[in-house]
C-alpha cells in the first residue's frame, strides 16, 4: 500500500467508530450560525481553533448550548413577518393557518418533540455542524489564485452539489435533508477564472421562500414516530388550505448531478430532476424543473447512468407508497424516453444507486426497506429488515418488461452505491463493484456499532443464480471507501481502477484513494492534519475517448476544507501518479457535500 500525503501537511491521526459532538463552544470568524430567517455566508479569512471532533461547531436552533436539560434543543417555526402571508391569503386561510400554526408549536413541538431527545442521525447540532453547516449563495468570483500549474487540457466546469438548509431547522434535521446546492469552478487554459455558489431554485424553496420559514417535512430527520405523522397531517392540512402546494414537487435536488442532452441536471430521488444552467460569466441559474417535454412523470433516483459508447441515459425510480414500487426506464441520447418496465417487488425498498454494463442495467434489491406502519410504533420508516435476503436483478438494457430479469442472491449484502459493473463472458457472471455497509441502516438510524464501508467484488451467474463476493482490499489495508467513480469513459466496461473517498474519521473525507480492483493495491492521497474533502471526480485526458491511452490517464478534482484555517480550495491531482500539481484558493466557505461532475468546454457551449 502507497501513501501520498500533501506536502506541507502531517500525517493525519483518524478516528474511529462513532463521535459525539463537542459542545458549548463557538469559533471565530468561521464560526457558522443560523440567521432567524436564513442561511448567510461567513468570512473565513480569521482562523479558529478547533477540538479535534467529529464536529467541532455544533448547531443548535437559536442557541449557543444545549439546553439545561442536555437534550438538543429544538427550535419552533419562526413567524413571517407581518403582512407577509396576509395580502395573498383568503379569510378562511388566515384563519387555518393560524391554527395549524398553534397546533405545529403548542402540540407538536412543545408535547411530541421537545421533551424527547434527538438521536444523532436527526440531530441538527450533529448533522449540520462544523463544516457541513450551510452557507450563503456567492455570485461569481473571478481570477482565483492558483499554485502550482493546472494542465491546460482542463477546460470546463467542476460543479459538485449538496445539501445546504436555507433556514433554521424547526426539529429534527437529517444531513441529507437539506436544500440543493451547486458549487461550480470554471477552469480554461490553465486559470481558474471564477467561482459560484447557488441554491437550486426547486418549487419546495420558492415557497418556503415566500413563507420565511420551512413549512416541507424533512424526509429524513422530521417523519419518525408520532411527531412524524403529525408534522405529515400538518402538511397535507396546509396543502388542503391553499397553505402551500406541493403539486409541482417537493424535492431538494441535493444529491446527484448529470450532464445529459445539453442541460446539467441535479437531482435527488424525491422528485424530477432540476435543470441548472452554467452562464458565460460562470454563475448558476436555475432553468426549473425537468420532465423531459413531458415524458417523464414520475421521480428519478440521484445516480442515472450515462453509457458512454450509446450515449443513452439510464435511470431507476422508486415509490414508498403505491405499486409498481419500481421502475427502470431510459432516454435516448436526444432525450426520447423509452416506456417504463415496472419491476415487481414485495415492499418498497431504499434504491440509490444502480449499475449497468455493456448489455445490462444491475438492480439492486437490497434490505433496507421503507415500512411506514413503524412510525406508529414511534421508529423510523426507514428500517433493516433481516428477514429480508438481499439480492440484484440483471435485466437487458431494452428489455420489453420484467419477465427477461435474472434475480440473483447475494445474502447479508447492503451497498449505498456501486462503482462500476461489466460482463465476464467466459463465466456467465457479471461483476459489480460496491461498497458494502454494515450496519447497512446506520447512516439512517442511530447504532452503536462502528459503520464499515467495505469496497467489495460482487460475481453474479446468471446462468447457476449463484452469487460471489471478496472483499478487494486485504485486511491490513481496509479502510472505509466511499463516493467515488471510475473513468467515466469505461463505465459499464471492465475497468482496472476505481477513485474513492477515504471517509474516516465518519462521516468525514481525510483524503482519496486509488484502487487496483485486480490486486487490492491501495494509494491515498491524504489532504493533511485538520484538512477534510467529499468526493473526488476523475477527468480523463481526453473526455471523448471510448479506449483512453491509459485508464488513469487524468486528473482528480477535489474540493478540501482547512477546519483550522477556515479556508477552502479545490485541489488538482495526477491521476497517474496521485501528486497534487495545482491548488485554487476559493473565495468562500465550502460545506463537505454530495456528488460532481465535469462538464467539458464543448458541452457548455451546447447548453440548451
Amino acid at each position: 500500500m502507497a501513501t501520498i500525503t500533501t506536502p506541507g501537511y502531517a500525517h493525519i491521526q483518524r478516528q474511529h467508530g462513532r463521535c459525539s459532538t463537542t459542545a458549548g463552544r463557538r469559533g471565530a470568524s468561521n464560526s457558522v450560525r443560523f440567521s432567524a430567517r436564513a442561511v448567510s455566508s461567513v468570512p473565513h479569512a480569521a482562523a479558529a481553533s478547533s477540538a479535534p471532533a467529529f464536529l467541532p461547531v455544533p448547531f443548535v436552533p437559536g442557541a449557543d448550548a444545549p439546553s439545561p436539560s442536555g437534550k438538543s434543543a429544538i427550535g419552533v417555526p419562526k413567524a413571517p413577518r407581518k403582512g407577509e402571508e396576509g395580502k395573498r391569503l383568503n379569510f378562511f386561510q388566515r384563519a387555518a393557518a393560524m391554527a395549524l400554526d398553534a397546533f405545529e408549536e403548542g402540540f407538536v413541538a412543545n408535547v411530541l418533540e421537545r421533551p424527547h431527545g434527538l438521536p444523532s442521525t436527526a440531530d441538527p447540532a450533529v448533522q449540520i455542524a462544523g463544516n457541513f453547516a450551510p452557507v450563503g449563495e456567492t455570485p461569481p468570483a473571478r481570477a482565483l489564485p492558483v499554485s502550482g500549474r493546472i494542465p491546460p487540457f482542463i477546460n470546463g466546469v467542476y460543479a459538485r452539489n449538496g445539501a445546504n438548509p436555507h433556514f433554521d431547522p424547526v426539529a429534527g434535521h437529517h444531513l441529507f435533508d437539506g436544500d440543493g446546492m451547486v458549487h461550480a469552478v470554471r477552469i480554461r487554459n490553465g486559470a481558474a477564472e471564477s467561482y459560484a455558489c447557488r441554491f437550486t431554485d426547486t418549487a419546495r424553496l420558492r415557497q418556503e421562500r415566500a413563507m420565511g420559514r420551512p413549512i416541507f417535512p424533512k424526509a429524513i430527520g422530521e417523519l419518525h414516530g408520532h411527531s412524524g405523522i403529525a408534522r405529515l397531517a400538518l402538511f397535507y392540512a396546509r396543502a388542503a388550505c391553499g397553505l402551500l402546494d406541493p403539486s409541482h414537487g417537493t424535492g431538494v435536488a441535493n444529491a446527484g448531478l448529470v450532464y445529459f442532452n445539453g442541460r446539467l441536471l441535479a437531482m435527488s430521488e424525491d422528485d424530477l430532476p432540476y435543470q441548472v444552467r452554467v452562464t458565460a460569466d460562470g454563475d448558476l441559474e436555475t432553468v426549473g424543473r425537468y420532465d423531459f417535454d413531458g415524458q417523464l412523470g414520475c421521480a428519478m433516483i440521484a445516480h442515472p447512468k450515462l453509457d458512454p459508447a450509446t450515449g443513452e441515459l439510464h435511470a431507476l425510480s422508486y415509490d414508498v407508497i403505491k405499486k409498481p414500487y419500481l421502475k427502470y426506464f431510459y432516454f435516448a441520447p436526444d432525450g426520447t424516453k423509452s416506456a417504463d418496465v415496472e419491476i415487481p417487488l414485495d415492499q418498497p425498498t431504499m434504491i440509490h444507486d444502480f449499475a449497468i454494463t455493456e448489455n445490462y442495467v444491475v438492480v439492486p434489491d437490497l434490505q433496507v426497506v421503507f415500512k411506514l406502519q413503524e412510525m406508529l410504533r414511534g421508529g423510523s420508516p426507514v428500517v433493516l429488515d433481516k428477514e429480508k435476503t438481499s439480492r440484484f436483478g440483471v435485466l437487458p438494457k431494452h428489455a420489453a418488461d420484467a419477465s427477461e430479469m435474472v434475480w440473483v442472491d447475494v445474502p447479508d449484502c447492503f451497498c449505498f452505491h456501486l462503482w462500476n459493473a461489466w460482463e465476464e463472458a467466459d463465466t456467465d457472471e457479471v461483476v459489480v463493484i460496491g461498497s458494502c455497509m454494515t450496519p447497512a441502516d446506520s447512516i439512517f438510524n442511530e447504532s452503536d456499532d462502528r459503520l464499515e464501508s467495505v469496497l467489495t467484488e460482487i460475481r453474479l451467474n446468471t446462468r447457476t443464480g449463484e452469487s460471489t463476493r471478496r472483499a478487494i482490499l486485504p485486511p491490513s489495508s481496509q479502510v472505509n471507501l466511499e463516493v467515488g467513480m471510475v473513468n467515466r469513459n469505461l463505465l459499464g466496461r471492465k475497468t482496472r481502477y476505481a477513485y474513492l473517498a477515504v471517509a474516516e474519521p465518519w462521516p468525514k473525507v481525510s483524503g482519496f484513494a486509488k484502487v487496483d480492483l485486480a490486486t487490492g493495491e491501495l494509494t491515498k492521497f491524504e489532504y493533511g492534519e485538520g484538512r477534510f474533502g467529499g468526493e473526488p471526480c476523475f477527468v480523463p485526458m481526453d473526455a471523448a475517448a471510448a479506449t483512453p491511452r491509459g485508464e488513469d490517464d487524468g486528473y482528480i478534482l477535489s474540493f478540501v476544507h482547512d477546519e483550522r484555517a477556515g479556508t477552502s480550495e479545490l485541489l488538482v491531482v495526477n491521476a497517474a501518479d496521485m501528486r497534487l500539481e495545482a491548488t485554487v484558493q476559493l473565495p468562500s466557505r465550502v460545506p463537505y457535500g454530495f456528488h460532481g461532475t465535469f462538464i467539458t468546454g464543448d458541452e457548455l457551449t451546447t447548453q440548451a
